[in-house]
């Protein structure tokens, strides 16, 4: 488990819808799991698995947000409008996505920069499309994992409820 991480609560988001928020003040209080997505990527199906994680745990307080990302091959070639409907028409998604960003390198959107140091303090880049990173609901860096950890898999599932 991390500390408390007031610089990852500091960090703005972009929404798809262009409104910006903090983490912090976008998720108070509520466990957050953070995936970088992509609409042509090979895990792309896990958006299914997402969005009914999302819906079971929702009223218990947990928010899935989908960060697209275009770094990996060019699998994520769409406008953010182009990304949302992609992903409502084909998987039926409710939960939020932000806009399309950088995950790895210079160019990471701080929130990636803040992720990816977890759990060794140096930032290690993410590897694919569909990795993921539990947040709770106090700001701790709870877990990171690989893009082939499905989400309802016992692992993320269990990690999930005890953020709960």
């Amino acid at each position: 488990m991390s500390t408390p991480d007031s610089t990852l609560q500091d960090v703005a988001i972009t929404f798809n819808d262009g409104t910006t928020s903090t983490f912090g003040e976008a998720f108070a209080g509520r466990p957050v799991l953070v995936v970088n997505v992509a609409s042509k990527c090979g895990f792309t199906p896990q958006y299914e698995g997402l969005e009914k994680l999302y819906a079971t745990h929702r009223d218990q307080g947990l928010v899935v947000l989908g960060v697209p990302s275009n770094q990996f091959m060019g699998q994520e070639p769409g406008t953010d409008a182009q990304i949302e409907e992609f992903c409502q028409l084909n998987y039926g998604v409710t939960f939020p996505l932000a806009t399309k960003t950088n995950v790895n390198g210079p160019d990471a959107h701080p929130l990636y920069r803040e992720l990816t140091a977890y759990p060794t303090g140096e930032v290690q880049d993410i590897g694919w499309n569909f990795e993921k990173f539990l947040v709770g609901a106090d700001g701790r860096i709870l877990g990171r994992f690989a893009s082939s950890v499905e989400p309802l898999s016992d692992e993320l599932v269990g990690a999930v409820r005890a953020a709960l």
